[in-house]
């Protein structure tokens, strides 16, 4: 048997494109590879369960060799095996029944993964590292004769009578000079490491060594033999294949160790299965979350029959889980499979709905069984649920009855518990519920001091996702608004009939305003007099809370960039009711006046953090003065 011809390609040679197309992608030609081997593996596997093929199974496995001298990888397995017309049609036509179009298109593609997916190129990702590939096979089929196929990264093969005596099929890479890396233990070992290692069927490579103990020395101690074995690099029945009831906690968190070794333990997990309208397993965990976001996403990792595609799933998991870990495993999904494949994927947009609604229904069962477990846990619980809330409608729906509010006291409250707390001290005249937060407990003490006194209860608000979460709450919650503790004095935050009546004549209102828009010098501030309690400070310095919460949103990214660069502005307000003003006013002397007034308004920024450089040592000499 001997035949040469040409792949039918019309057209300029396609191998060069691959080749330029993939390159950035190169080490999926193992991944490719190693994925046929196993099909071709379970095929046989197969047909011996349906009676379709009645010889010998063996220890069914792929193995993956490599000779540096010779500059060869082979992907070598025991399954299907091919008959020279098999070669033809599965290598020669249907592997390039797209190449025409491919050559039309090949421009427009974004990424590697695109083209390959799009056209079937699985097997010719072969050429990207290799400049000749063959195939030695021979079919299961009764009397089959072992097949051989060539070819240099032309459009150019030739078959002739193969020399493998077992079934199954050896492909074997002649790599190309630019890829001699490959040629590497380490190097393949990395690569199968990362797309190979929860394969269904036994993956060898080489052999390792190890220590076995065997009986004891004279002195008692243990003996230890090596050992040669087998290097099986991957677990074919990884947890997410198996059932729920087959497995302990410990099994989930053993898993977690080996997906992420340097990683605390997880808070807790939820075990995915679902085979209509499509089909997906997995496993995913809820981390104790670190400040640093970014070098916490995309930890999930997606596979396709076990085969790991990508661990970049925004697509797949909704955006606010995208901090979750864990593996989501659906065939659904093509190996080589793209961005704009999943943007468009009607699957993808079911399984997207599917895991939300899971968590939805695990944080909900969370909740309701263990709540003391719930709120230890709601520090980290609560960046996934509030962002859900502000981001998904539908798991909004849910969420609402499981998220939770913190007041400065550390208690926990539903957002129907928290109403009925505070709604009868923290209704304003016009009947607008107010909720009263901080998100700097340390700076804003004194104000929350201050709003204690008054009956007040202060929410925290202090993650980084709850600016936008303040926003959110006042459109879902009714004849609702939110006021951060220091957006005014304690007497304004919420708007009663019985504000304290002022002591100050219209005349000594505009001569104290007079004597601090002298002192302030500081531009942005604007001064206001107030009746309030004694009680409180002689002056405030407040933001408005409109123009502060848009300003945090602008610093952030929310599309606020206008007042991002429109200046800060504060309000001043004193105290018309505070003995400090009665002492002001008592005195003729106009730097007694103008230092008093420096003095409160320095303290009041000092509270705020506002005073800083050369103005915070001018009030510490001053202060020291006046002592």
């Amino acid at each position: 048997m001997q035949e040469k011809g040409t792949i039918s390609i019309h057209t300029e040679n396609i191998f060069p494109i691959i080749k330029k197309f993939l390159y950035s992608d190169n080490e999926i030609f193992l991944r490719e590879l190693v994925s046929n081997a196993v099909d071709a593996t379970q095929k046989i596997k197969r047909l011996s369960s349906l009676g379709q093929y009645n010889g010998e199974l063996g220890e069914l496995q792929v193995e993956v060799l490599f000779d540096e001298t010779a500059k060869t990888i082979t992907i070598s397995d025991n399954g299907l095996g091919m008959t020279a017309d098999e070669i033809k049609k599965y290598i020669n036509q249907i592997a390039f029944s797209g190449a025409t179009e491919f050559m039309e298109k090949f421009k427009e593609a974004k990424d590697a993964n695109e083209i390959i997916g799009r056209f079937g190129l699985g097997f010719y990702s072969a050429f990207m590292v290799a400049d000749k590939v063959e195939i030695n096979t021979l079919s299961y089929q009764e009397g089959a004769e072992p097949a051989r196929w060539i070819c240099d990264g032309s459009t150019e093969f030739e078959i002739t009578e193969g020399t493998r005596t077992t079934r199954g099929t050896d492909v074997i890479l002649h790599v190309n000079s630019e890829s001699e890396e490959f040629v590497n233990k380490h190097k393949l070992q990395e690569i199968l490491d990362k797309y190979a290692k929860f394969l269904p069927v036994p993956i060898k490579f080489g052999t390792r060594t190890d220590e076995v103990p065997q009986g004891e020395d004279e002195e008692g101690k243990p003996k230890y033999i090596t050992v040669e074995s087998d290097n099986i690099i991957n677990e074919t029945n990884p947890i997410w294949t198996k059932s729920p009831s087959e497995l302990k906690d410990e099994d989930y968190l053993q898993f977690y160790k080996e997906l992420y070794p340097f990683s605390e333990d997880p808070l807790f997990w939820i075990h995915l299965n679902v085979d209509y309208p499509f089909n997906l397993t997995g496993v995913l965990y809820f981390p104790k979350v670190k400040n640093d976001f970014d070098f916490q996403r995309n930890k999930i990792k997606l596979f396709s029959r076990q085969v790991f595609i990508t661990d970049e799933v925004k697509d797949i998991v909704p955006e606010f889980l995208m901090l979750l870990h864990g593996v989501i495993d659906s065939p659904d999904i093509p190996l080589n499979v793209s961005r704009s494949f999943l943007q468009a994927d009607s699957n993808v947009k079911k399984i997207n709905t599917y895991i939300t609604k899971k968590v939805a229904d695990k944080l909900a069962e969370l909740f309701k069984a263990d709540r003391k477990a719930y709120e230890e846990k709601w520090s980290d619980i609560g960046l996934f649920v509030k962002y859900g809330f502000i981001s998904d409608d539908k798991f909004y729906e849910k969420a609402k009855d499981f998220t939770l509010l913190t007041n400065t006291a550390k208690e926990n409250f539903t957002l129907n518990e928290y109403k009925e707390k505070v709604s009868a001290t923290q209704t304003d005249k016009d009947g607008q519920l107010v909720y009263i937060y901080t998100n700097e407990p340390a700076k804003q003490d004194s104000f929350i001091q201050s709003a204690i006194k008054k009956g007040y209860d202060v929410l925290l608000m202090n993650s980084p996702i709850d600016n936008h979460f303040v926003s959110h709450l006042e459109q879902k919650l009714e004849k609702t608004s939110l006021k951060r503790v220091d957006a005014d004095v304690a007497d304004k935050l919420i708007k009663k009939d019985d504000a304290p009546a002022t002591v100050l004549t219209d005349d000594q209102v505009t001569e104290v305003k007079d004597i601090f828009e002298k002192a302030i010098t500081k531009p942005g501030f604007k001064v206001e007099l107030e009746s309030l309690n004694p009680e409180e400070l002689p002056v405030t310095v407040t933001m408005d809370e409109f123009m502060r919460r848009m300003k945090d949103m602008a610093q952030m990214g929310g599309g606020m960039g206008f007042y991002g660069n429109m200046p800060d502005s504060y309000k001043v307000v004193v105290n018309g009711n505070h003995k400090l003003i009665g002492k002001m006013l008592e005195t003729n002397d106009e730097e007694a006046r103008t230092q008093l007034a420096k003095q409160a308004f320095d303290l009041a920024l000092l509270s705020q953090g506002l005073l800083t450089g050369a103005e915070l040592t001018e009030f510490v000499n001053r202060s020291v003065s006046l002592i």
